[in-house]
């Protein structure tokens, strides 16, 4: 694996859940193979650890896979700002039976754009507004031509509430994600190429994207990752929710790692990293000290080893929140997407 800085020339390698990672410009400080169709994709799971015969796990990624997901009734709502470039709305759809909120940009002109779904980072629900997060990109990537959908994920917003949501490791948002782009591609809309979609998510949303990308290969056509929680559930508890009674809960249920190694291993995507059909480009800081380089760096390396196609773009002095290198890559993502998302 070569993990590239900003200044490299960029070269290709043949590529969670997530808890929380924290601190951004946007987000508040302190995841056979299915096949996708325009309304729902279904797959099914690799047996279980120890097992070729039991049901998966509901809240594990093989419990993901078993699920034929849906993702219907894209809404466009009111115009909530309007620019030369695009016009922002107000959107719902949604995700096996779960009403997401969120917004859309769609570009000026006739399309139809190519889409990104995009997966922000942690913020308190009860302080979240609907799309809050990932702003910058939000605006650059729809300047740039691209229908840009950002999901709200249950329990926020105005998304319906999902009680069970914490305690089930969020998977759901995996699904709100899942979901986000089948609502796309089935909407028939004009403006949209439901035949060119992509992945963008930050922190939380980073390990939201490799559980997408394990659940249901071939939906997307690439994704990409800034500053990316771990690939590990528990290391993100360990990072996040020391001292949280929801861990203590967690716990109680499943067991620690130590007590039960293969539920925690079958709520990784690094386990079935196999799965991945799409490139994967990773952004990460060197001085991140919310999601340390050393995750992206252990997610690459699996990816590679698995002989999936992965590159991790390293920046030099940049910490969690990408600030003076974010144009640098932003470049390089737009590059990356207009690569992938070009048939």
């Amino acid at each position: 694996m070569r993990l590239l800085s900003k200044a490299c020339v960029a070269v290709t390698f043949m590529m969670t859940t997530a808890v929380g990672c924290t601190g951004s410009d946007d987000d508040a400080a302190p995841g056979p193979s299915p096949t996708a169709t325009s309304g729902a994709a279904t797959g099914t799971p690799p047996p279980s650890p120890g097992s070729s015969t039991e049901p998966p796990e509901p809240v594990s990624i093989p419990g993901l896979i078993a699920r034929d997901h849906t993702g219907t009734d894209l809404r466009l709502g009111d115009v909530r700002s309007r620019t030369d470039a695009y016009t922002q709305y107000a959107v719902t759809y949604r995700a096996n039976g779960v009403t997401v909120s969120g917004i859309m940009n769609i570009p000026t002109g006739d399309g139809p754009f190519p889409a990104l779904v995009l997966a922000h980072g942690y913020i308190d629900p009860a302080e979240y507004t609907t799309g809050r997060g990932l702003t910058r990109e939000q605006e650059l990537l729809a300047e740039n031509g691209y229908a840009v959908l950002h999901t709200d994920y249950r329990n926020h917003a105005g998304s319906d509430d999902d009680p069970d949501n914490d305690r089930n490791l969020r998977l759901g948002y995996t699904e709100d994600v899942i979901g986000a782009v089948l609502a796309l591609r089935g909407s028939g809309r004009p403006e949209i190429d439901g035949e060119r979609i992509g992945l963008l998510g930050r922190s939380m949303g980073g390990g939201v994207v490799y559980n997408t990308l394990a659940v249901a290969p071939g939906l997307v056509d690439a994704a990409v990752v800034f500053a990316p929680v771990s690939a590990r559930p528990e290391e993100n508890f360990a990072q996040f929710q020391q001292g949280d009674p929801l861990v203590d809960e967690i716990e109680a249920e499943y067991g620690t790692p130590q007590e039960n190694p293969g539920f925690w291993r079958e709520a990784s995507p690094l386990t079935y990293v196999d799965r991945v059909t799409e490139p994967l480009l990773i952004h990460h800081g060197t001085e991140d000290t919310s999601c340390p380089i050393e995750w992206s760096e252990e997610t690459a390396a699996a990816f590679e080893e698995a002989g999936k196609d992965v590159e991790l773009r390293t920046y030099e002095g940049e910490g969690h929140a990408f600030h003076g290198q974010w144009p640098d890559s932003m470049e390089v993502t737009m590059e990356f997407f207009a690569e992938n998302l070009s048939q």
